[in-house]
């Protein structure tokens, strides 16, 4: 009796962590260019830590070490709830929810993008929302035509979040191998549309989603990388592109050439540390990612939410600032090279931004 107990409860624990890709799914993987040895690889050398610590060194100071009294707000973060069910699908638009979480309207279509709108196990265990920045939950969420997911860690793929949302969501969009997870977690295998960088799928709604390199990582427990990182490029009415978590590198320039109008950008700006500077974008290079890209909006997300570095909490917006200050004109656009401006629109967690 006590036996068949731990049993199940270690069997509802492992449950959150997902599956490992088997099967059919594994021998897709297996024939994608970017999986060799029994993993994904980035398009460039990527060594994840760059400190000389370990990985699991570096994850045993972040739980355990002293942390900076400035790594969190003193008060609640900035934030609006907005009546999600009221937004108008006829107009392209942008809601935040805080780091890498956020719904776009595009072509009369909801795509909501990374979700992560609890703290329940197993993301308690590595992050807390800092006040005011959880006051959006899964039942706030209407019926989404696409979830988009980036990948697979938990800062962007919230068990307990998707788990809620399974039968108001109509279709999933994820890189190679993610979709083990949603099928274990009782998501139809039909609903689940997985796709490799440079593959594209058009939807039933005629948007044209492309999956396109990151620089990351990827996985849920001990095996890393068993499943693809990816940013996307949505091009409907308007053409957005959900970068996802990447370090810099030259695929931002290759993606900047072969879609040369990007109409707005999320990009990652924060959560960086010279202790891992190559699979996040640092400060300082901000301004090659927006001279890459060169898009007529820019987002930046990936922070206002959660402390998983030990920067201070408000710097990345800080430093975008700062990037704006010292190079825009007199109209407030940032010139980034003698032809391109780009706005930049730091977001408020839950304000609606019209596209």
């Amino acid at each position: 009796m006590i036996l068949a107990a731990l049993a199940a409860a270690l069997g509802a624990a492992w449950v959150p962590l997902g599956r490992t890709p088997s099967g059919d799914r594994l021998e897709r993987i297996k024939r994608s260019p970017h999986y060799r040895d029994g993993a994904f690889h980035n398009l460039s050398a990527t060594p994840m830590m760059t400190s000389g610590k370990s990985r699991w060194t570096t994850m045993w100071e972040f739980l355990f070490a002293p942390k900076p009294a400035d790594l969190a707000p003193k008060s609640a973060v900035r934030s609006v709830k907005t009546d999600l069910t009221k937004l108008d699908r006829q107009t392209d638009r942008f809601v935040w929810f805080g780091h890498s979480s956020y719904l776009l309207i595009n072509g009369g279509s909801t795509f909501l993008v990374d979700p992560v709108l609890t703290s329940r196990y197993p993301t308690s265990l590595m992050m807390k929302p800092f006040k005011g920045s959880d006051i959006y939950t899964p039942d706030d969420i209407p019926p989404v035509d696409y979830l988009i997911i980036t990948h697979d860690h938990y800062d962007h793929l919230d068990y307990a979040t998707v788990k809620a949302l399974k039968d108001r969501i109509g279709s999933v969009i994820c890189p190679l191998g993610v979709g083990e997870h949603f099928e274990y977690w009782g998501y139809p295998p039909e609903s689940i549309i997985e796709l490799d960088w440079d593959e594209s799928v058009t939807l039933p709604s005629g948007q044209l989603v492309t999956c396109l390199p990151a620089r990351h990582f990827s996985g849920r427990f001990l095996r890393q990388n068993p499943t693809l990182w990816a940013s996307f490029m949505l091009q409907g009415s308007t053409t957005a592109y959900i970068g996802g978590d990447s370090g810099y590198g030259p695929h931002f320039a290759e993606i900047g050439r072969r879609f040369p109008r990007i109409d707005v950008a999320m990009i990652e700006d924060g959560q960086y540390n010279e202790g891992w500077k190559y699979i996040h974008t640092l400060p300082e290079q901000l301004d090659s990612v927006i001279r890459d890209l060169s898009p007529r909006l820019v987002i930046p997300v990936h922070n206002g939410k959660f402390a998983l570095s030990r920067h201070p909490w408000d710097e990345p917006l800080a430093k975008i600032k700062q990037l704006a200050d010292t190079t825009s004109d007199k109209d407030g656009y940032i010139s980034m090279t003698a032809d391109t401006a780009v706005i930049l629109a730091t977001p408020v967690i839950g304000l609606p931004i019209d596209l």
